[in-house]
C-alpha cells in the first residue's frame, strides 16, 4: 500500500509538471511570433529595395518575376554607373550636400547639446527652471512648423540658397539638450566635482577632464541622432533651396521621383530613383552598426549603478 500510494501521489506532480512546462512553451512562444512579424514587417521594405536595385528599368514592371526576388540579370552595377553620370554626377554632388550638412550640423548639435545640457544639469543660476521650461515647450513643436518662420528669418539675413540655411537651424536640437541635462544630472556625481574643486581644478579643466569621459555615451547618442536628423531632412532644405546643386539626396531623389513620373508614363528613371535611395541609407546603417557598442556601454553604465 505505501507504493501504491507513492506512485499515486507522484503522478500529479509529473502532470502539473507537465502542464506548467507547457504553458511556459505557449507564454513564450507568443512573444516570439510577434516579434517575428515585427522583424518581416520592418524588413519587408529594405528587402524590396535590395532586390529591386538589381533590376534594370524593364524588368522593374514587365512582371515577369516576383518584386521581391531576383531577375535573372543582375542590373545594380549597371544602375549605379547610369545614377552616378546622370546630368553630370548630380547625384554624388547631392550625396556630398547630405554628408556635409549631417556632419556639420550634427557636431554643431551635438556641442551645443552637451555644454546646455551640462550646464543645466550641474550649475544653478538664476531664470534655470524657466529657461529649462521653454526647452521642454519647444521639443513639444512640431519641426515642419519651424520651416516658415525660419525661412522668414534666413530670408531676411540674405541666407536663403546657402548652405547656412540648413546648417544653422540643425545645430538646435531641444531634445538633445533635454537628453544631456537628463544624463549629465544622473551620471556625474556631484561629489566627484566637488573634489575636482577641492583639488584646484577649474570648470573647464574639470569638464573635459572629469565629466567628458561620463558623457560620452549620451554624447555618441545625441551625435547619430542629430546626423541622422539632419540627413533625413527634407522640407527645410526643399524650403530653403531652389539650385539644384544645393540640395541633399533626400531632396535630390525627390525631385528625380517628379521627373520620373512624368516621363514616359513615369517609368524612364525608376530603377535610378530605387538605386540612390538604396545608397543613400548605406552610411546611416553603417553609422548605427559602428556606434552601437557605446550605447550598450551607457546602458551597462546604469545597470552597474
Amino acid at each position: 500500500m505505501t507504493i501504491a500510494a507513492t506512485r499515486r501521489e507522484a503522478a500529479p506532480t509529473t502532470t502539473t509538471s507537465g502542464r506548467v512546462k507547457g504553458g511556459r512553451t505557449g507564454r513564450t512562444l507568443v512573444p516570439h511570433l510577434i516579434l517575428a512579424a515585427f522583424i518581416i514587417y520592418f524588413a519587408l521594405p529594405f528587402w524590396w529595395l535590395i532586390v529591386a536595385s538589381t533590376k534594370s528599368q524593364q524588368s522593374l514592371f514587365d512582371g515577369s518575376t516576383s518584386p521581391l526576388w531576383f531577375s535573372g540579370h543582375f542590373d545594380l552595377f549597371s544602375n549605379i554607373g547610369s545614377l552616378f553620370t546622370y546630368s553630370g554626377g548630380l547625384y554624388a554632388r547631392w550625396l556630398g550636400n547630405s554628408f556635409l550638412y549631417a556632419l556639420t550640423g550634427g557636431l554643431g548639435a551635438t556641442v551645443i547639446s552637451v555644454l546646455a545640457g551640462y550646464g543645466f544639469a550641474q550649475y544653478a543660476f538664476r531664470g534655470r527652471s524657466v529657461f529649462f521650461a521653454i526647452v521642454l515647450g519647444s521639443v513639444m513643436v512640431p519641426a515642419t512648423a519651424l520651416v516658415i518662420p525660419l525661412f522668414v528669418l534666413m530670408s531676411g539675413a540674405h541666407l536663403t540658397n546657402t548652405i547656412w540655411a540648413v546648417i544653422l537651424p540643425s545645430m538646435l536640437n531641444p531634445f538633445a539638450v533635454y537628453l544631456m541635462k537628463v544624463y549629465a544630472q544622473d551620471a556625474i556625481p556631484t561629489e566627484m566635482l566637488d573634489a575636482a574643486r577641492v583639488d584646484g581644478a577649474g570648470e573647464i579643466r574639470i569638464f573635459f577632464r572629469v565629466a567628458l569621459p561620463l558623457l560620452r555615451p549620451a554624447l555618441v547618442t545625441v551625435l547619430l541622432l542629430s546626423i541622422v536628423g539632419t540627413w533625413n531632412n527634407f522640407f527645410l532644405p526643399l524650403v530653403m533651396f531652389s539650385n539644384p546643386q544645393l540640395f541633399p539626396v533626400t531632396v535630390g531623389l525627390g525631385a528625380l521621383q517628379a521627373q520620373a513620373q512624368v516621363n514616359t508614363g513615369g517609368q524612364s528613371l525608376w530603377n535610378l530613383v530605387i538605386t540612390g535611395a538604396l545608397l543613400s541609407i548605406i552610411p546611416l546603417v553603417v553609422s548605427f552598426l559602428t556606434l552601437q557598442r557605446y550605447w550598450q556601454g551607457g546602458l551597462s553604465l546604469g545597470s552597474v549603478k
